[in-house]
This record gives structure tokens, C-alpha cells and sequence, in this order.
């Protein structure tokens, strides 16, 4: 038996999505030797491969991308700044102190990292997690199968789907249609309006796509292929539609498989690591960023969250972050249903410059930072689901001596 190769490198990247990517690009900039991005995908770019329409990429670089080019321009840039870049590569466990167990078609691996930055993205919720029931033919799939199929692989997989959700992504599939000649009978939301913003909520109806909200998929029929879906409207009537597709969209999830086998602690509100301000997870070798965080953000959002995180790793390197352990814990409560991050240093080294929290569902009130009971911050506000709401970590003015947050949404 071949003995298992060890390298040793200075920072490992997990994911060579726009987070990742931005990351790397970042740290060799700022002078890291040597930085590997470790990809399982054939080619590194993340999502924006499969999303073959703009925009991408306007406050990156100055003009507006497909995301297949977006996706190829920060390969390019990543490579141009020197940065080792590794397909086909998967990691298979995250070890104490950046020890990582990597899998190619070719080898069995062990690097070891002085920093590791975990940046693995976030997946579509599945129809088996989404308790959908009725017959299990071909032709349920997500909208990262779906692009996958129409832009890496040139395939159609239906010409009459119907699309379940209004996120973002949603309008992202309906665009991908337009592309393809694909023409959905009609898109379906269990909420009583969009969760995408308006004006961009209208781009269905201005596609030709009815829209039905309060609308819930009950069963998909069909054998062999999907031939209709039943779905309970507002009015509680239950419409049959017939379709050859179902598209189940949006409810993302973070990737933490990784971290789930690990002993990184795994924050159970947002499903991805906890971490602090700085990006740091509970072992200070690992980092995360992007999706992985708090689903789901944009490409953009995520390429600029990972440049920032790369230079709290380069100042950790470089003993200028404070001591890990020495932080308070950031509790949520009421309608919201994530924060990140979920622990503060209450040291003045600036990190993340937001508290990032989304609510479970619409909901109008005060919101309150308290210090051990103590009102801190309090601002009214509104939002819906799958909204960044934003507090300003620099506004709170968090004693010395707290021994943690609460943050609330009290409503009206």
C-alpha cells in the first residue's frame, strides 16, 4: 500500500465559488505564499456556472457578466495572482488544527494548513425535505439541476415545468426558460406574496407566468415522467396542473456536511459553523465565508464577504486578531431566526462590520440588542423572510464585562 501523500500549505481554501475564489485572490495579494483552493466540481466557479444570464460581477469589475463568465473571469484572476487552484479534489474530513483528508480520481492526501477557509456554498432543499408526496417520476428537479442540465450539459429536461417558489432563484429560472424555449405552465408560492423584491417580483407575470400565491404542491403525478401536480390554491380548492416538470426552487440550505462530521461547533439556527466577527470558527485554525454562512446571499455579496475574511486570516497569521476564546455568545430570539455572526470579541480589531439576522416570517416591530438585559441599539424596522436585515456591530457599544447579546424582534 502506497503511503499517503502530506503537504503543507499556507492557507487551504474549501470551494472555488465566488466566496472562495475572491478569498484566494485576496490572500496572495496580501502576501500568503502558498494558497491552495480545493474544488470537487471538474472546473472551480461555483453556482454562477450554471447561470448562463446576467448580471453578475457589475461592482467586481466594472461591467456585467453571464454567470458562466463571471464564474471564468475569477478562475482567471485567481490563477493570474498565482493561486493553486485543485479540481476534482474532495475533502473528506476537517481535522483539528487545519489537518485535512483529501480524495482526487488519482491520489489520497493530508494537508496540513496553518489556516483553513471553509467556503462550500449552499444547496436547494430536496423534495424528500420539502415532504411533498404523490408518485416519483423523472422530471422533479432543483434550479441548480436545472441550469446544470440547459448550460454544462445543453440538455432540456422539460418544456412545460411548473415552478414552485419566488425567490431570487425562481426568477433566475424563469429567465433560464426564456433562454431554452421552456415555457412553465404557472409558478406557485405557499406565502400570500413574492419573496423576491418588487419591482423584480413582476418579472413572472411580465414572462407570461401565471402566479398563484397561498398556494401549496400537494402530490406530483406521473409514471415514468411527471404528468401533472396537485395544488391546493388560497381559496383552498385544489387545482390539477398538467405539466411535464416540477421545478422546486429557492429554501437553500447551507453545504455543512463537512463541518456536521467535524468538531466545529455547527450553530443549529443557520445550519452552517458558528463563527466570530473575524470570520473564525471554534477551532481558530478555520475560517468560513459565503453561503456556507447564512442562505442565501449573492454572488456578489459573497465574493465581497470572502476578500474580507481573507484579511482577518492574514492578520491572524500575523498574531494581530485577539485571543479566540475570549468572546461573547449573540442570542436571537422572537421572529428572527438566524444571526451571524454568533459570537463577538469585544475587542476594537474591526471584523465584520454587520450583525446579518433573516425572520421566520413578515414581521414589523422594534428590533433591540440588548447586554445582559440592558438596551444597547433599538430601531424600527420591517422585513420579510429571505431579507438581510443588518445592525451595525460598531453601534452597540457592548460592555466590557457582558457575558452576552440578545437580539429581539419585538413586534407591534
Amino acid at each position: 500500500m502506497n503511503p499517503v501523500e502530506i503537504e503543507n500549505v499556507d492557507v487551504a481554501i474549501i470551494g472555488g465559488g465566488p466566496s472562495g475564489l475572491s478569498a484566494a485572490i485576496e490572500l496572495r495579494k496580501l502576501g500568503v505564499s502558498k494558497v491552495v483552493v480545493i474544488e470537487r466540481e471538474s472546473e472551480a466557479g461555483g453556482v454562477p456556472r450554471h447561470c448562463g444570464h446576467p448580471p453578475f460581477g457589475f461592482w467586481e469589475y466594472g461591467r456585467v457578466y453571464t454567470g458562466p463568465d463571471y464564474a471564468k473571469r475569477n478562475v482567471e484572476e485567481a490563477l493570474k495572482a498565482g493561486v493553486d487552484i485543485r479540481v476534482k479534489h474532495s475533502v473528506v474530513k476537517l481535522g483539528s488544527g487545519g489537518r485535512l483528508e483529501v480524495v482526487s480520481p488519482k491520489k489520497v492526501l493530508v494537508i496540513h494548513a496553518s489556516r483553513v477557509l471553509v467556503a462550500t456554498g449552499a444547496r436547494e432543499m430536496p423534495r424528500s425535505a420539502r415532504l411533498v408526496g404523490g408518485d416519483r417520476p423523472l422530471g422533479v428537479i432543483n434550479t441548480g439541476a436545472f441550469q446544470s442540465y440547459l448550460y454544462l450539459q445543453h440538455l432540456k429536461p422539460f418544456n412545460r415545468p411548473l415552478i414552485v417558489g419566488t425567490e431570487l432563484v425562481s426568477l433566475s429560472s424563469i429567465m433560464s426558460c426564456r433562454r431554452a424555449g421552456i415555457k412553465p405552465v404557472a409558478m406557485i408560492e405557499a406565502n400570500h406574496r413574492a419573496t423576491a423584491r418588487w419591482p423584480l417580483s413582476l418579472f413572472p407575470k411580465l414572462c407570461g407566468v401565471p402566479m398563484h400565491f397561498g398556494a401549496q404542491l400537494l402530490e406530483i403525478h406521473g409514471t415514468g415522467r411527471v404528468e401533472g401536480a396537485s395544488v391546493r390554491l388560497a381559496d383552498g380548492a385544489i387545482r390539477e396542473f398538467v405539466c411535464d416538470g416540477v421545478m422546486l426552487t429557492g429554501h437553500f440550505i447551507p453545504e455543512s456536511s463537512l463541518v456536521r462530521l467535524s468538531e466545529l461547533k455547527l450553530d443549529p439556527k443557520s445550519g452552517g459553523p458558528e463563527i466570530d466577527q473575524y470570520g473564525r470558527c471554534s477551532d481558530p485554525a478555520y475560517f468560513a465565508a459565503g453561503n456556507l454562512l447564512r442562505p442565501v446571499e449573492t454572488a456578489g455579496w459573497s465574493f465581497r464577504e470572502g476578500r474580507k475574511i481573507a484579511s482577518m486570516i492574514v492578520a491572524d497569521l500575523r498574531g494581530q486578531l485577539p485571543v479566540a476564546d475570549r468572546t461573547i455568545p449573540v442570542i436571537c430570539s422572537g421572529e428572527l431566526k438566524l444571526c451571524v455572526p454568533q459570537r463577538l470579541s469585544l475587542s476594537s480589531v474591526r471584523g465584520i462590520k454587520h450583525l446579518q439576522m433573516r425572520v421566520n416570517r413578515q414581521a414589523r416591530g422594534r428590533l433591540v440588542v440588548r447586554a445582559d438585559g440592558e438596551e444597547l441599539w433599538s430601531r424600527l424596522t420591517s422585513s420579510l423572510p429571505e431579507r438581510r436585515i443588518l445592525i451595525p456591530i460598531a453601534s452597540l457599544n457592548v460592555p466590557k464585562g457582558a457575558k452576552q447579546l440578545e437580539v429581539d424582534f419585538v413586534g407591534q
